[in-house]
């Protein structure tokens, strides 16, 4: 009953949120605190305590201060000083004494090899198979394949060899590394020798024939095994193995059902056959015969059915039927008194884990307990990461400090969890120690977790910690791949922060590291946005050097920086000679980006002498170079040169993009009249305006009131069979929502106009609408088809559409969000500033503070306009 009532306050303990409480997770949960209220922090702290001493208590079960000891020892003292260390604790050393310290912390492997040469070298014992195959297994699982051929090739020159079979444990030793032509090698010799091996060795041997796929010789071990009279539980769980593996399961069961036809020990000796059977089963996806099987063979009272019962609960679970698998359990439990094995419960608490089942992976955990089954590292490091996702830090981190006590190894998991969770609870610095604790043993939890973590740092102008981490982890190797470093450089530039970011980089080359081409793009654009010419320069020229070739976009970032130099020209020229000199580079193409670049620049005159510079090298501009030039001239209101270069290039080129180039370039430069006028000549060439010359003159007639005009473009341009684009649709819902100048203009102008195309009055229709001029009363779905009918809607018009639902009060704009994002809408920036401005100027401050946060959640910022009545 106490431990029953332990448990309870336990659950409340962890399960219930520290105050102030966050959303509740469990219904069950808040019920209880409901019935037994926390009010004060002593309570609170009471229960935290409770939670911490219940999960230490059980830990602590599985400690054993003597093999604690030894292995304190096995860590800090050399093998010269080992007998003197360990000879006050006057071990009787035997096979069960061995085995259960190497078992004790299988993860340490040096350790465990220390020991394991140290108690060889004790007088009075020898090593055993079992022993020899405890170590082997140690270094197997630890994936160290070379350092156990090695001790294989070495261990006989040690002094407790003589004690054994030499040439007996060389075929185990090889057999579990997976050199199963080397065992048999060994096991020939032996035969030749008239030697033989044990029934122990024998089933090593046969389990590594089976997994290395050496079937065509399986048969001839098993019948050997047979005739020794070494047949047991064993042999009937490894040739089923061999069965499943080959996907004989017809000829499988058939060998099981012989089994339990013969005598009684046979029947007794099928249990693992049986699991192993029922696991090949589940493995081709036949449960429900997999079921019956079990069932039928549960019947019969003669099958040991816990190996089948753990399988079972184990492959259901894998293929997803957690339920199926919990009730399994319920069942067995209740009828039988079945009680899994602790990697059972493991599967089982883990899935419950990750499908947010709490309250009974809780349950789990406490059956475990009260069954007095020793948790191992995979259920602490579950408990850690249900604290996190339950949101009980407090309690996962004193039990975290407190790993040491009871041996806990933190697994890759617990550490994600941990450091995610402290990261959303704005505790970076914790995060980061963490982090660092994660690294020096041996886990890196993950790019996108050292990423957030190091753009956290970044953020709170930690350099310091950030650079100290990049350092720590650098130089142990541990970083997956550079597309990490490029990452958090990228992190790094983004914030303003190009120093630290340019720091990595160097630290990177002299470490031998080569920089992908993005991570030179992030520093060049990260240098030049803030206006270090020289560097970004330098760097540009580097990244060539290494084969990367720069886009335009980049190359006129560095000029454009360059540019806004007080005397920019010596250093332009510089860096032009220099790529110029790269012979893998088109020349054609590097005149082009740094005629493009000063253009961009509003540096005309620059661009025209790289233009000239280009013609007494012996080059004759092509297309892209005056194109280019044009567009410096309109870019900088050099509208003079603009038109005389303009009809120049008219007379040597016939192309539509120089004509479109005018037309845009104009418009930018607020010159309508000759935008029109460029646009008329054009349609005596017979060329047709592209629709994004429509678009620039609409929404520059429109932005000066000039609504007349634009209405004539619209009709002009559908008449020669342009669709209204989505750009020119947002135009004007945008102005027919601003008032009702826009519809008395189209009033107007559909009284005079001659051939009034459809998509025209159509137009006019919705503009009438969306401005309260016609129909006033209907509603947003009729307003969303009306735009359908006349343009493509797009997440401008989505937001546009908000707005206009805001005037209609903000409940019915917040109401219309809602549909939008049901209907698949991503909301943005805009979205969100739409709503929360909305709330702000209708007082409901408190609302928009909710709205603003996730927006702020969301990566999205606030509008000036907002920030200043919010």
């Amino acid at each position: 009953m106490l431990t029953f009532r332990c448990a309870r306050q336990t659950r409340r303990a962890f399960l219930s949120p520290p105050s102030p409480p966050p959303l509740l997770l469990f219904s069950t949960a808040a019920t209880t605190t409901n019935a037994n209220p926390i009010s004060s922090s002593t309570s609170s702290d009471m229960l935290q305590h409770d939670a911490v001493h219940y999960f230490r208590e059980w830990f602590m079960t599985r400690k054993r201060p003597l093999f604690d000891h030894i292995f304190e020892i096995l860590r800090t003292r050399d093998d010269f000083s080992l007998d003197s260390a360990l000879s006050p604790f006057n071990l009787h050393l035997t096979e069960t004494l061995v085995l259960d310290v190497l078992n004790y912390e299988k993860n340490d492997v040096l350790s465990c090899l220390k020991f394991f040469d140290w108690a060889g070298r004790q007088s009075g014992f020898h090593h055993t198979r079992a022993t020899f195959n405890a170590i082997f297994r140690i270094l197997s699982k630890a994936k160290l394949m070379p350092l156990m051929l090695d001790f294989l090739q070495n261990f006989r020159k040690q002094r407790y060899v003589h004690k054994v079979t030499y040439h007996g444990i060389l075929v185990v030793g090889y057999a579990i590394s997976g050199k199963c032509e080397l065992a048999l090698q060994v096991f020939g010799k032996m035969r030749f020798s008239g030697t033989d091996l044990d029934g122990f060795a024998y089933h090593v041997l046969l389990n590594s024939l089976v997994e290395q796929g050496y079937f065509d010789v399986v048969e001839t071990f098993g019948k050997e095994i047979r005739i020794r009279g070494f047949m047991n539980d064993v042999t009937h769980s490894i040739m089923m193995k061999s069965f499943v593996k080959q996907n004989e399961l017809e000829e499988g069961e058939l060998y099981l059902r012989s089994l339990i036809s013969g005598d009684n020990m046979a029947a007794q000796s099928s249990g693992p056959a049986v699991a192993t059977f029922v696991a090949g089963l589940c493995k081709d996806n036949q449960f429900e015969r997999a079921a019956l099987l079990v069932e039928e063979l549960r019947r019969t009272g003669v099958v040991p059915m816990e190996p089948a019962y753990a399988v079972w609960i184990r492959e259901l679970v894998n293929a997803g039927k957690l339920d199926g698998a919990l009730e399994f359990l319920k069942d067995k439990r209740a009828v039988e008194g079945y009680i899994p094995d602790v990697f059972r419960f493991n599967t089982l608490i883990c899935r419950l884990l990750r499908e947010n089942r709490f309250e009974e992976m809780f349950d789990l955990l406490v059956e475990m307990k009260e069954k007095e089954i020793l948790p191992d590292d995979v259920t602490m490091n579950a408990i850690l990461c249900l604290l996190c996702k339950v949101g009980r830090m407090d309690i996962a981190m004193e039990l975290y400090d407190s790993r040491a006590e009871f041996g806990l190894s933190v697994n890759c998991m617990a550490y994600n969890y941990l450091i995610n969770t402290l990261l959303g609870d704005v505790s970076v610095d914790e995060a980061y120690r963490v982090l660092r604790n994660s690294i020096e043993q041996g886990f890196f939890p993950g790019e996108k977790t050292f990423l957030i973590i190091a753009d956290a740092l970044c953020r709170e102008g930690k350099n310091d910690k950030m650079k100290e981490l990049v350092y720590f982890t650098l130089h142990r190797n541990i970083m997956p791949s550079n597309l990490t470093y490029d990452k958090l450089i990228s992190v790094l530039c983004n914030a303003s922060r190009v120093d630290e970011g340019y720091w990595v980089h160097n630290l990177l080359n002299r470490l031998n590291k080569a920089s992908r081409k993005s991570t030179y793009m992030n520093l060049v654009s990260g240098f030049s946005k803030s206006s270090r010419a020289e560097i970004s320069a330098r760097l540009l020229i580097e990244m060539q050097e290494k084969g990367y070739t720069p886009s335009r976009k980049l190359v006129r970032e560095v000029i454009c920086c360059i540019c806004k130099m007080d005397n920019p020209e010596k250093l332009f020229f510089r860096l032009l000679e220099m790529q110029l000199d790269i012979p893998r580079l088109s020349t054609y193409l590097i005149y082009n980006y740094f005629i493009d670049g000063a253009g961009h620049a509003m540096k005309p005159e620059l661009a025209r002498q790289v233009h000239e510079m280009m013609k007494r090298s012996g080059l004759q501009p092509n297309w892209n170079s005056d194109i280019s030039l044009l567009q410096s001239y309109l870019k900088s209101g050099n509208i003079a040169h603009a038109i005389h270069l303009f009809h120049d290039i008219s007379k040597r080129r016939r192309k539509r993009k120089l004509w479109h180039t005018m037309i845009v370039g104009l418009c930018k430069a607020n010159k309508p009249k000759l935008a029109v006028q460029v646009l008329e000549v054009m349609k005596s060439n017979r060329l047709t305006p592209s629709i994004e010359c429509y678009e620039e003159l609409i929404k520059l007639h429109c932005d000066l009131r000039q609504y007349h005009i634009a209405l004539d473009l619209v009709n002009d341009m559908t008449q020669i069979g342009r669709p209204v684009s989505s750009f020119i649709g947002n135009v004007f819902l945008l102005h027919a929502l601003r008032g009702r100048q826009l519809y008395y203009a189209w009033d107007t102008y559909s009284n005079y106009a001659k051939n009034l195309t459809p998509s025209s009055w159509m137009l006019g229709h919705l503009i009438g609408v969306f401005s309260g001029c016609v129909e006033e009363d209907c509603d947003d779905e009729y307003v969303e088809k009306l735009i359908q009918q006349c343009f493509h809607i797009d997440v401008y018009t989505n937001n546009m559409l908000l707005r206009r639902s805001s005037m209609n009060g903000m409940d019915h704009a917040c109401k219309y969000f809602d549909r939008l994002c049901a209907k698949g809408y991503e909301p943005n920036r805009w979205s969100y500033d739409i709503i929360v401005h909305g709330l702000a100027k209708d007082g409901r401050n408190a609302e928009a503070k909710a709205w603003m946060s996730d927006m702020l959640r969301k990566g999205f910022n606030l509008t000036e306009a907002t920030h200043r009545i919010v």
